[in-house]
């Protein structure tokens, strides 16, 4: 099986983490936060070491840390918990559901929201032209999950931070795969996954958000602090970590993390060689119609001429045992920008695991189905 699907979730996981996960099944099951015993107390400890860790590889340090399920969780946190009715949000044509529907729902609400339907690496250049007086949020995702573009988060958080507006930034495709500062790229808000480039199992993912940011609970509960009052608590973070957390995938995280730390410039630079390689390799096939940049981070999306993108995706999968994702990629807008709203892509997205023999396998398949449906 060749695994070109790491967009989805990345398939390879460091032996620190598969070892860790065996590990914490045996030593850290206990219920942290909620207990007065030894056990808890030491998976408290090693839950708080994470926190740590997260804000030390984000340069997070005015941050605090959210343990959320996933990433769709963390941008729903910051959304619904962030605006009210009568303010206004931006954000892009390229982001996910995670954001796109949360937002749909909050416009029956009373919160205006403005699309910005631009390429993603023009974004900071457009996007101070829509600013209002009660705009209060700008979204963007970091790197497409469609087409691997990158955001200029930087440029665009020093637009936010000029006009005091706070920045949410979706990370779940930027995460363990590019140098992330939020100190220096003025990111008030940041999600991720922890399944993706983070190398986690699945089962976490996490909200970074700026103390002095106050965002309403949208989940209520037990949280082991103040259990007799009847009210949700609203601090960070307990007050958002409603029941027991996902302990063991939080450990595999901190795994994650420390490989992640330990090798990171020679993943980067290899995953940067590799989508290099997979783009020019693809752009040869006068068949295909590719709609990634040369740039792209870890992502190509394609299309054979005249085939049906599940099609392409079902063959490579049962003929040539090559996993990759076809369809809309839950980003809906992006298609429509890109006219595949109709046949959605060909995605394939990498990690440092891949290979050049890897790539040049999927050409070799992509030609022989192309010759097939000639």
């Amino acid at each position: 099986m060749i695994y070109l699907d790491n967009a989805a979730t990345s398939f390879y996981k460091p032996q620190i983490v598969q070892d860790t996960v065996k590990d914490s099944l045996n030593k850290y099951t206990a219920n942290p936060g909620r207990s007065g015993h030894d056990l808890s107390y030491m998976v408290a400890e090693k839950v708080f070491e994470t926190r740590e860790k997260l804000k030390q590889f984000f340069n997070a340090k005015e941050h605090e840390v959210i343990f959320t399920k996933n990433c769709t969780e963390a941008l729903n946190m910051a959304i619904l918990g962030f605006l009210r009715p009568g303010d206004h949000v931006i954000t892009t044509c390229y982001e996910h559901n995670s954001v796109l529907r949360p937002l749909q729902f909050l416009k029956s609400n009373g919160v205006e929201v403005t699309i910005l339907d631009c390429d993603l690496d023009k974004v900071a250049q457009l996007i101070e032209q829509e600013i209002k007086h009660n705009t209060k949020l700008i979204i963007t995702t970091c790197v497409s999950n469609v087409t691997g573009d990158c955001c200029d988060i930087k440029s665009v958080g020093q637009i936010c931070k000029k006009h005091k507006i706070t920045y949410l930034v979706d990370g779940a495709q930027s995460s363990g795969h590019m140098q992330i500062d939020l100190q220096k790229c003025d990111v008030d808000m940041y999600a991720f996954a922890g399944h993706k480039g983070l190398l986690s199992i699945t089962g976490v993912g996490g909200l970074l958000v700026k103390n002095d940011i106050k965002l309403s609970p949208i989940m209520f509960g037990g949280t082991g602090t103040d259990s007799i009052n009847l009210v949700q608590p609203t601090e960070y973070p307990e007050g958002f970590e409603s029941g027991t957390i996902a302990t063991i995938p939080i450990l595999s995280l901190s795994a994650g993390l420390d490989f992640l730390i330990k090798n990171f410039d020679k993943i980067q630079k290899k995953e940067e060689k590799l989508t290099k390689y997979c783009y020019f390799a693809l752009k040869k096939l006068d068949f295909l119609k590719i709609y990634s940049k040369e740039n792209a981070k870890n992502v190509i999306t394609f299309n054979i001429k005249n085939i049906n993108s599940s099609t392409v995706a079902n063959m490579l999968n049962e003929n040539f045992k090559i996993c990759v994702r076809a369809g809309l990629h839950c980003a809906p807008l992006v298609h429509k920008k890109l006219g595949t709203q109709q046949t959605g892509s060909v995605r394939v997205s990498l990690d440092f695991m891949n290979t050049e023999k890897d790539i040049q396998a999927l050409v070799n398949a992509l030609v022989t189905i192309n010759q097939q449906n000639s």
